[in-house]
């Protein structure tokens, strides 16, 4: 552990050395949002890995981002508030040198008047019978959408936009009605407990739920959008500048930090409880096993929050029409430190419940796995692993997902396990370091497992030590477009050193950048908490000298899913930096396996696979759907279109059916936790669940069974 907390000390640290900036503490919130402003712009400006030139060009990019992000569906700036804002165009590079909140503060508030002139809109438009037999359609591609060029131009705009929503409201009642029925059927063939309900409602009933539905929805959006506070805003603002670099060069509020660290290492204080929203109704969700408010036994998913006291000292506060964040931010608080909820309970009994504050663990974000039984008599370990997590700086090393790695792999050798699949699925990184201690868990030999490359061209070889390997066995690695970053490192690595056979999406993610959080404060003069900027200050590159950046991992074995057809990834976004490579470092490969015969006969099988071609089918149709630019409002044509994709989609109904054939054996402590706890055992049977209709995974064992 202590190298990992070396090595993220050397990037923080290190290139801050040339940073000799100061500021006066802030007396008032626009002080405070322009020393913000100066403390990105200098720490872009210096210690960014490839920092832009501020100048016109740059302020054009940032006024075109700043839109696309407060504004991306032109549905509240007019065409003349456009014109009023171009002649700012060429000016926000010097007003990012300055710290000049003038452009900033034009648009926020200009923005809040358009939400109280679309708020007047939408509730005059929902006050008067809408007549859906006109002939009409909504562009729904933001990218060709004008700016209105008047009030009456943009009330028909939104007037559309709500016939969309009302008739969607309705598509999605049918759809319930159907699926009630389905169910109603299937129980009275069996002679099964008949308790389903059915709605059936008539058109008007349904047109009537619909339109009230959505002004609800629509009162609430406008609400949480004018609830949200200054500097919510100014981080948006502060973000159309950062992007402009890079996409992973973000501002973080402190409350935004506090939330990626969450993330980040799994864990978090507070009580062990989903906090939801219903209808303007705070509820708790799914309790977490062993958290306190599991613990207190007089908590139930479903009870209605109605106060909640932070502190013994501080006023009970009614949450009636706050958002979830707003009550969360009140519940969450230091460790070992009491919180009092309010709580109506589903038989309308009023509680008062005292927790004491704990911290929790989202297991969802750590590696788990489990043993498949294949049809050739042969077991497989499966380990999922959704991120690289890591704890810095705990004395007791913390957790991470390099020990949960090898306890996972450890349990599986215990069931004598012919051969390991890692799925790196979805997983979008984390630590750097861990790649090199996971790597050091399936190879016999040190070596060097990336390159990192600085601003100022000096690159570093990390290497991992190797010398007491868990698993030699034969080793998959599953990736899809969404496995970037330290995914992308390890499973490039163990590629470049022919330790596993990657198979997968033709193309992952394509993160190839290294960031870092530096935090502002460490420029003032002041105890205020001023956010961090996460940084891009280096790139890292494979062991053979190719980056990361842009072009992801090739797979060796090529299966195309939903994703592969839609644009997926960092060679999408505008502003990612540029692919590139550098010298080779010295590696030996260990030849553990032959990718080619392996890939023959994984392309002749799926080529001849009927439920892959399906697969695929569906994955086009659904694309060719999410480009459809218009949308017609019209009643007739909208529900005789909604009809032809269900008839599509019952023509893909095979695919929720699809069983691999491949059996799982859960460990014996799982399947005890999962009689005592009720939540644990909900989540390991839709794991098993997905697991049976995993196709992917079943070409995966194909695979190892060859190898």
């Amino acid at each position: 552990m202590n190298k990992k907390i070396k090595l993220n000390k050397l990037l923080f640290i290190l290139p801050l050395t040339t940073l000799m900036f100061c500021f006066n503490a802030p007396q008032n919130d626009d002080e405070k949002m322009k020393t913000i402003m100066l403390g990105v712009r200098n720490t872009l400006s210096y210690l960014h890995y490839s920092p832009k030139p501020i100048n016109d060009a740059y302020s054009k990019e940032v006024y075109k981002k700043y839109f696309e992000m407060i504004d991306f569906a032109k549905r509240y700036f007019t065409e003349a508030d456009m014109k009023e804002f171009q002649k700012y165009e060429t000016e926000l590079d010097n007003y990012f040198n300055q710290g000049d909140l003038s452009f900033y503060k034009l648009t926020t508030e200009r923005l809040f008047q358009r939400y109280d002139d679309a708020e007047k809109m939408t509730a005059d438009i929902l006050s008067k019978p809408l007549d859906f037999s006109i002939d009409e359609s909504i562009l729904l591609e933001h990218k060709d959408r004008k700016y209105a060029t008047s009030k009456e131009e943009l009330y028909n705009e939104w007037r559309k936009y709500i016939k969309y929503n009302i008739l969607q409201e309705i598509e999605t009642l049918n759809s319930r009605e159907e699926i009630q029925r389905k169910k109603k059927d299937s129980v009275i063939k069996h002679k099964l407990k008949d308790t389903i309900k059915l709605l059936n409602l008539t058109p008007e009933q349904k047109m009537e739920k619909a339109t009230s539905d959505v002004k609800f929805y629509m009162s609430q959006s406008f609400k949480r959008l004018k609830k949200r506070k200054k500097m919510e805003w100014f981080t948006v603002y502060m973000n159309a500048h950062s992007e402009v670099f890079d996409p992973h060069s973000v501002y973080f509020s402190p409350r935004d930090k506090e939330d990626f660290d969450m993330g980040f290492t799994g864990k978090f204080i507070g009580i062990g409880a989903v906090i939801q929203e219903k209808k303007g109704k705070i509820f708790l969700g799914p309790l977490t096993v062993g958290a306190p408010a599991w613990k207190s036994k007089q908590l139930s998913e479903g009870d209605r929050i109605l106060k909640v006291k932070s502190n013994p000292n501080d006023e009970e506060i009614n949450v009636a029409g706050m958002f979830v964040d707003e009550v969360v931010r009140l519940i969450r608080g230091k460790k070992g430190t009491p919180v009092m909820l309010t709580v109506e309970k589903k038989d309308k009994s009023i509680s008062v419940v005292t927790l004491i504050r704990d911290e929790v663990t989202m297991e969802d974000t750590y590696a788990k796995s489990i043993v498949i039984q294949s049809v050739n008599g042969k077991k497989y370990g499966l380990i999922n692993l959704p991120s690289f997590n890591v704890e810095f700086g705990k004395k007791d090393g913390g957790k991470n997902a390099s020990d949960d790695v090898k306890n996972e792999l450890i349990k599986l050798k215990a069931y004598q396990v012919d051969g390991v699949i890692l799925d790196l699925r979805g997983n979008g990184g984390g630590s750097l370091t861990e790649v090199g201690d996971i790597m050091e868990l399936f190879l016999e030999n040190a070596g060097p497992y990336v390159q990192v490359k600085d601003g100022q061209g000096k690159i570093q070889t990390l290497k991992n030590k190797a010398q007491n390997p868990v698993w030699t066995g034969p080793l998959i690695i599953m990736q899809n477009e969404f496995s970037a970053s330290a995914s992308e490192i390890l499973a490039g690595a163990m590629q470049d050193y022919n330790r596993a056979v990657v198979i997968g999406s033709p193309q992952s993610f394509g993160k190839g950048t290294v960031q870092t959080f530096v935090d502002l404060n460490r420029f003032l003069s002041s105890s205020d908490d001023f956010g961090s900027l996460k940084l891009t200050i280096q790139k890292f590159y494979r062991v053979t000298g190719e980056s990361n950046q842009r072009k992801g991992i090739t797979a060796d074995i090529q299966m195309k899913d939903f994703f592969s057809y839609g644009e997926f990834g960092e060679r999408f976004d505008d502003f990612a930096l540029p692919w590139d490579r550098i010298q080779s470092a010295q590696f030996t490969p260990v030849n553990k396996v032959q990718t080619e015969s392996l890939k023959a006969k994984s392309n002749e099988r799926i080529s001849n696979s009927a439920f892959y071609q399906l697969l695929q089918e569906v994955a086009q149709w659904r694309e060719s759907i999410n480009k459809d630019k218009m949308m017609t409002v019209q009643y007739d044509k909208f529900f005789k279109l909604m009809k032809e994709r269900k008839e599509k989609v019952n023509k893909y109904k095979p695919i929720e059916k699809y069983d691999n054939q491949l059996k799982f054996i859960q460990y014996p402590h799982e399947i005890e936790r999962s009689k005592k706890e009720e939540d644990f055992k909900k989540k390991s049977e839709t794991w098993l669940k997905n697991l049976k209709r995993d196709f992917y995974l079943q070409e995966a064992v194909n695979v190892m069974s060859e190898m």
